[in-house]
């Protein structure tokens, strides 16, 4: 164990608007931004954090290579271990750059490279779109960004107008598709169905050969309409009919496939600008949405990251607990983690030794070498809760004196 418990449990800086991504027992994160004396700050581009889901530490690594420059509202996904990243917006407007890193290095150096080389007509430049991965493809859709006027079609809403230029700033429901596999971009031709409406800040996830797409925003309109378009037909549903109660509108949310008919939608911001704290599951089998009564509702968060872990929990992590519209102060850094299936045997009784170490330390070097090597991470990880539990109530203490 290092002799420094502060720099050990350490998390990775507060940001919203970032990427995240899950590549075997790692949660990588990226980008991103925070708010400092009401400025808004982009995070390092050459720094990739990740958090080791056993030991619970989180470490940070510099990157190499064709840096993408900093930035917010990037799409990031994975695919055969590495980690894509699209579009974005920095201090010089929206970008359609499409970058690539791998994230099972050798040697443990991370080196970003700009795709170049590809064939066909990438997305316009846009951020806050989504996307969905199947079968080695990146498959966009939506977002917020600018066009040309002899790029302006059906799939593009118009918002505002810089006419001396001719540039319009919109939102859009286009699908772009990028084959990794032969490095081309494609437009599909949609065969049928009813689109989607224009949209940013909505979010996807994919069950089975099936792309789902709910909420978003739109001018001033927020939505909570569910949609699904098949990936191999390429047919849109039209808006799903949901039975019963369903979530309220909403945009800068996320939703994440758990098993093969459920989907985990949490937080978000609502058409009252509210930062929403709730949890929702949809399952495909019976259509229809369950709230999840148990969240606390002191943890909103919006423009936050949502990952799926190994053992069917949900990892959040980042986001704000503010209106990023009005107050944007409340950048988090710290990662919540949603049960969303019973743990296997093993993970409870590993959890059980980690969390009363202390009354077991005769015993535990008794245990076989491969299952100590587990438990020794599963006593990290719970030093490292309580460490950070502590470092947050003490915060929380001294910030009550000083407003007293």
């Amino acid at each position: 164990m290092a002799a420094d418990s502060t720099e050990q449990f350490c998390v990775a800086e507060e940001r919203s608007g970032h990427c995240a991504v899950v590549d075997g027992n790692f949660l990588y994160v990226w980008g991103g931004y925070v708010s400092i004396e009401e400025n808004e700050v982009y995070l390092p581009n050459d720094e990739l954090w990740i958090y080791e889901m056993d030991s619970g530490l989180w470490t940070m690594h510099l990157m190499e290579g064709e840096l993408p420059t900093s930035m917010s509202g990037s799409c990031g996904a994975s695919i055969n271990g590495k980690l894509y990243i699209f579009g974005g917006f920095d201090d010089k407007g929206y970008s359609n750059r499409l970058y690539y890193v791998n994230l099972r290095t050798k040697n443990g150096t991370y080196r970003w490279k700009k795709i170049t080389n590809f064939k066909g007509q990438p997305p316009t430049p846009r951020d806050k779109l989504s996307c969905w991965v199947y079968k080695d493809r990146l498959i966009y859709f939506g977002g917020y960004g600018c066009r040309k006027h002899n790029e302006l079609s059906d799939c593009f809403d118009v918002h505002d107008a810089f006419w001396e230029g001719q540039i319009f700033w919109g939102w859009h429901n286009d699908v772009h598709v990028f084959d990794t596999t032969t490095q081309t971009w494609s437009q599909p031709a949609i065969r049928g169905g009813d689109p989607p409406q224009p949209r940013a800040a909505h979010t996807c996830a994919v069950l089975g050969n099936k792309g789902y797409i709910f909420g978003g925003r739109v001018l001033q309109t927020r939505m909570n309409d569910l949609h699904c378009l098949n990936l191999d037909t390429w047919t849109w549903s039209g808006r799903i009919n949901i039975s019963g109660e369903k979530p309220k509108d909403r945009s800068w949310h996320t939703l994440t496939p758990i098993g093969d008919d459920r989907l985990f939608l949490f937080g978000g911001l609502s058409s009252d600008n509210v930062p929403l704290s709730d949890g929702w599951i949809h399952s495909v089998t019976t259509n229809g949405w369950k709230q999840l009564t148990h969240l606390p509702k002191s943890r909103p968060r919006l423009w936050h990251t949502a990952c799926l872990g190994k053992e069917g929990e949900v990892m959040v992590f980042g986001g704000s607990k503010d209106d990023l519209h009005f107050m944007d102060t409340g950048h988090c850094s710290d990662l919540l983690i949603f049960q969303t299936q019973p743990y296997s045997l093993l993970r409870l009784c590993l959890d059980c030794i980690g969390k009363n170490a202390a009354l077991l330390k005769n015993q535990i070097p008794c245990l076989p070498s491969k299952l100590l090597q587990q438990v020794l991470k599963k006593i990290t990880f719970w030093a490292a809760v309580n460490h950070r539990q502590e470092k947050k109530a003490e915060t929380e203490r001294q910030s009550q004196v000083n407003t007293t």
